[in-house]
């Protein structure tokens, strides 16, 4: 009997904590989802009492925004760079920090460090660093390898290759523990096989590491890139989007349509876009990635 009632009343508590995991996930992510699609079908504005219907007229609009054209494909190029980067990165360091020792335990914490850290605080950290008269301007000049300061974050094509630093090197961590994780699955003993047939280093690598790392690769390919295509924070810090809007990315163009523009009917739209197209891109990549798996 007493187990009976033990088990009612622990079937009972998760049920209870199932619940209130449900009632949060319909609260904070459906229901703004639904309203926000609700919106991209209006002109709605907050300056104004009422707002109109306009059926697919923002979504029409959205063909000729040379403005969401621009911010939209500065997004994918930084999304893709950024997921190769830190992905191999990840893997590199990964593969040097797959040791016992306490101090590889100590450098693995460290590594992860920047994905810990508010995307705020590290923008502010790296804008002190890349402006023209910041650490490593200075570095480089003391060194002799410049002669006047770089504008790391004033030219449109440096600006984006900064920003592409900063964000590998915050994605870095997550990756690298993803493969760490991976790589502690792969049974010493093939290694060990592979040695006595007189297998390379590379060899090993190609044959047994990055066939068995497959499934920490799709997760961390995927995050990854979600994780760049949803950007806002790191952006807004280093650059406000500049220099002339040429790092301004979706979720930047989505706040100054909102917020500046006071279009908040339009805004939603370019989010149902955004959603759309991040959707498509992460379950395009985790197919891909998984017959990978599968193939190997």
């Amino acid at each position: 009997m007493r187990t009976r009632k033990s088990r009612a009343s622990r079937d009972n508590g998760l049920f209870g904590l199932a619940a209130v995991a449900f009632g949060l996930y319909l609260c904070f992510l459906v229901l703004p989802l639904l309203l926000s699609l609700k919106s991209s079908f209006t002109d709605e504005n907050p300056l104004r009492a009422t707002s109109g219907f306009v059926g697919l007229d923002n979504y029409g609009e959205m063909i000729h925004d040379d403005q969401l054209h621009a911010s939209l494909g500065f997004t994918l190029i930084l999304a893709v760079g950024v997921t190769i980067a830190a992905n191999a990165i990840g893997i590199a360091f990964a593969m040097m920090l797959n040791r016992t020792n306490l101090s590889y335990r100590v450098m693995r914490t460290i590594a992860f460090l920047p994905q810990v850290l508010s995307g705020v605080i590290v923008g502010f950290v790296w804008q002190t660093i890349l402006t023209q008269q910041g650490l490593l301007n200075v570095t480089l000049q003391r060194i002799g390898l410049i002669d006047s300061p770089i504008a790391w974050l004033g030219s449109p094509n440096l600006a984006l290759l900064s920003i592409g630093v900063v964000v590998t090197w915050i994605l870095t961590g997550f990756t690298t523990v993803v493969y760490l994780a991976a790589l502690q699955g792969v049974p010493v003993e093939l290694y060990d096989s592979a040695a006595i047939d007189g297998a390379t280093t590379w060899q090993r690598f190609t044959r047994i590491t990055f066939p068995l790392i497959a499934p920490g690769m799709t997760i961390s390919v995927t995050i990854s890139l979600i994780t760049v295509l949803k950007l806002y924070d790191v952006i807004t810090v280093l650059t406000g989007g500049g220099p002339a809007n040429s790092t301004r990315s979706t979720a930047l163009y989505i706040v100054k349509l909102a917020f500046t523009d006071n279009r908040f009917g339009y805004a939603s739209a370019v989010a149902m876009l955004v959603l759309a197209m991040s959707a498509a891109i992460a379950l395009s990549v985790t197919s891909l990635l998984r017959r990978r798996e599968v193939n190997f």
